[in-house]
């Protein structure tokens, strides 16, 4: 049998390494009012943004419901696959948890569930370094083992241009908000142990928070994993291939990519947010 790896579209995989890599996706839903969306199948970065632009209403997300999982694992498993899933942080949202309760429902069969703890390309990560160790033949405990350990080595940071969504998504009070966008506050936000924290503000131009970024990233350049870097953005495609540069010049990976987030994750922290993901090295 061979592996499939599955993951959700917070992870923000781009289409050409979900091709290169047969990596499946099961999609989030986005809503606006009483609309409803499938992240990354009926509602693209492009589409949220437009829709963001228009809409009255701030957008909404929602898991994926057992049921969903339970048809996705029927049909790759009638296909001959072993799954592998890997989804974003229990801490942000419960679909780690509807996939472990669909996969008991499938009792017996050779399914897997890893927590990221993560979000976006730091569940990206994962699920290239599962499909790679698939590729190369190693069985599913094994992979599944291999990645448990490396949840605590992936190391995400992004940085907010506008504080309204964190506002709007209950992370921030109004009047932080609102104080933050006149002084051009822009955050610097830490994936710890599954959840978001705000580790850094920055006053000032987003050119400046940019290069504080980097600075984060490559304190300690000799403990990064050399086989991905990547660099994630929304809507922020300027900021986003200056900083992959930049970490090109230092020949820190074998990969830098930049990838673009979907509706989900963009719902959370809106338009001109870039990030830098990548894991730590085994030492």
């Amino acid at each position: 049998m061979s592996i499939k790896i599955v993951t959700d579209s917070t992870a923000d995989l781009s289409p050409e390494l979900l091709n290169r890599f047969s990596i499946e996706v099961i999609p989030l839903s986005v809503y606006f009012g009483d609309q409803v969306y499938l992240d990354g199948k009926d509602l693209s970065p492009k589409d949220f943004l437009e829709k963001v632009k228009t809409s009255q209403v701030f957008p909404k997300t929602a898991q994926v419901a057992p049921a969903d999982f339970i048809d996705l694992f029927h049909r790759l498993l009638d296909r001959g696959h072993e799954i592998l899933f890997i989804g974003i942080s229990s801490g942000l949202s419960g679909t780690v948890s509807s996939a472990s309760l669909a996969a008991q429902e499938l009792s017996g069969a050779p399914i897997a569930i890893v927590d990221s703890k993560n979000l976006s390309m730091g569940i990206g990560i994962l699920a290239l370094h599962g499909a790679e160790m698939a590729e190369k033949g190693a069985p599913l405990n094994e992979i599944a083992e291999r990645l448990h350990k490396m949840v605590p080595k992936i190391k995400t940071s992004f940085i907010v241009d506008s504080l309204d969504f964190l506002y709007k998504g209950g992370r921030l009070s109004r009047t932080q908000a609102l104080i933050g966008n006149v002084l051009q506050i822009h955050p610097r936000i830490e994936v710890v142990e599954g959840k978001l924290l705000m580790a850094e503000k920055f006053r000032g131009s987003k050119a400046k928070a940019n290069t504080r970024l980097i600075e984060w990233a490559t304190e300690k350049k000799e403990t990064i994993d050399r086989r991905w870097i990547s660099v994630t953005h929304c809507h922020a495609h300027d900021s986003a291939e200056f900083i992959a540069a930049e970490l090109r010049k230092m020949n820190l990976a074998q990969e830098v990519v930049i990838t673009q987030a979907g509706a989900v994750i963009s719902s959370h922290c809106g338009p001109g947010t870039v990030g830098i993901l990548f894991s730590q090295k085994d030492f």
